[in-house]
């Protein structure tokens, strides 16, 4: 993988209090869905792979170590790995967060792991649902565009990831923490300046990423 290009590295992990307000979902999928994210993500197509390899690496290595009484999200956004979702007991998030950061290619761990039980069908389906309305609303504004962000949703709680702006975070983190649904926003940003962003081929100068 090659990390080089992608200069100062920031992370910040934020928690925010939040208002609500309506929007109305939208379905993204497909094979082509994810050709036209990949010609246009900030990641190389290299690392666009790399992260969908990591995260069936991670899924593999946890699976004994998390047992049937957890259920463990991973995603992966330039091999830094978000860890969603609920283990028993803090021996078993302890043994999951160890074996993520041993798997190849991972570079820095963000655990979200709670303890406790699993979340119930419904709960799943309401978060799939802020997903998609975080999405929608994100593609609405185009200012940042929809496809630099990587949106997850676990129990209510919204994570937000990608190699943004400064500006371009507080655009999303604003999106994000007025959606219909959303308790809370954490963001797992990495940050970037506006030349590395316009050398990357994505800048919030291009014309179209404007609202009108």
């Amino acid at each position: 993988m090659s990390f080089a290009r992608y200069l100062p590295l920031a992370l910040a992990a934020g928690l925010l209090s939040l208002s609500l307000s309506a929007c109305a979902p939208l379905v993204i999928g497909g094979a082509g869905a994810t050709a036209a994210v990949m010609a246009v993500d900030r990641r190389t197509t290299g690392d666009f792979v790399e992260d969908e390899a990591i995260e069936w690496r991670v899924r593999s290595a946890i699976k004994d170590a998390a047992g049937e009484r957890s259920s463990v999200s991973v995603t992966s956004f330039n091999a830094l790995v978000l860890l969603t979702g609920t283990v028993p007991d803090e021996v078993t998030r302890a043994a999951v967060v160890s074996k993520t950061r041993l798997t190849r290619n991972v570079r820095k761990v963000v655990d979200q792991l709670r303890i406790g039980t699993p979340v119930s069908a419904a709960t799943v389906a309401n978060d799939s649902l802020i997903t998609s309305n975080v999405r929608a609303r994100l593609l609405e504004r185009r200012a940042p565009k929809e496809y630099l962000v990587k949106v997850v949703t676990e129990n209510s709680t919204t994570y937000l990831m990608g190699m943004m702006t400064r500006a371009e975070a507080d655009a999303a983190v604003e999106v994000a923490r007025t959606t219909k649904g959303v308790a809370r926003v954490v963001t797992v940003f990495e940050y970037i300046t506006d030349e590395e962003a316009q050398h990357m081929g994505v800048s919030k100068s291009d014309p179209s990423s404007s609202t009108p």
